[in-house]
């Protein structure tokens, strides 16, 4: 297993990389990203960092358990949130606050496999998810390549304010999402707010944002022609179960 060290160099590469002003997937101090640490702690971005250019004191390390106890009973208030959320930094003393996603990131990082979480605002995405048919454009698939590195669907989270509320619904959505296909999204669309990338690897996520990017984008373009063309149930299927692809996947996923 990866040192801390070694794998807070990984989370601060893969927020570098999504970070890049070049791939327009978040600009000032948009989107967080997470690592797991172990059972019991991880790595978030603070709040107020920008991914671009974040260094290793602009990552938190928080108590999942702690966390994720914020997932249960009644609503919580702002003040409630905040207090919480301190209480869950390893490092009280630390001059930094965690994201106010991070329970989100607690969830997601609790599940088996997930090592890593990026959540971004593209533009190309946001463009498609900040419209009407946000949904409906986004239920088909478009080519091999989207399937092979992203599955068969993303989750889909309708716009939830963000922060525990945000969580509770994340959870609701990718517990059925589990149930229906026997397997986690490597990816969950949210409306009106951006992309959330699931990976066990850091490479995953940035493969999975990639991916997503590129399918807006040739999504979008489709609409100069008559509109998408998707590939059948059939042909979603075969793609991603096909024995061959898989050596494709572990390259993808950096595994």
């Amino acid at each position: 297993m990866a040192s801390k060290t070694e794998i807070l160099k990984q989370l601060m590469e893969m927020s570098h990389w999504l970070g890049e002003e070049h791939r327009e997937l978040v600009i000032l101090g948009e989107g967080n990203t997470s690592a797991k640490v172990s059972g019991d702690t991880f790595y978030v971005k603070a709040s107020g960092t920008q991914l671009g250019t974040i260094s290793e004191t602009g990552f938190v390390e928080i108590s999942a358990p702690t966390v994720l106890e914020m997932l249960e009973g009644p609503p919580l208030t702002d003040e409630q949130i905040k207090c919480s959320l301190k209480a869950a930094m390893v490092k009280p003393s630390s001059p930094y606050l965690p994201s106010v996603e991070t329970v989100l990131h607690a969830y997601l990082l609790s599940l088996p496999g997930v090592n890593f979480i990026g959540h971004t605002h593209p533009i190309s995405v946001n463009s498609i998810l900040c419209s009407k048919g946000w949904h409906d454009m986004t239920s088909g698939r478009l080519f091999p390549d989207e399937i092979v590195c992203c599955g068969i669907t993303p989750a889909y989270v309708e716009y939830t304010d963000p922060g525990v509320p945000l969580a509770r619904r994340l959870r609701e959505v990718v517990s059925d999402y589990i149930k229906q296909c026997g397997t986690r999204p490597k990816a969950v669309l949210m409306q009106n707010h951006g992309l959330i990338a699931i990976g066990s690897t850091a490479k995953e996520v940035e493969s999975v944002t990639a991916m997503w990017d590129k399918t807006a984008r040739i999504l979008l373009g489709t609409f100069h022609f008559g509109g998408p063309s998707y590939l059948n149930e059939g042909h979603v299927n075969r793609l991603y179960t096909r024995p061959d692809e898989e050596q494709r996947k572990k390259l993808i996923e950096g595994r």
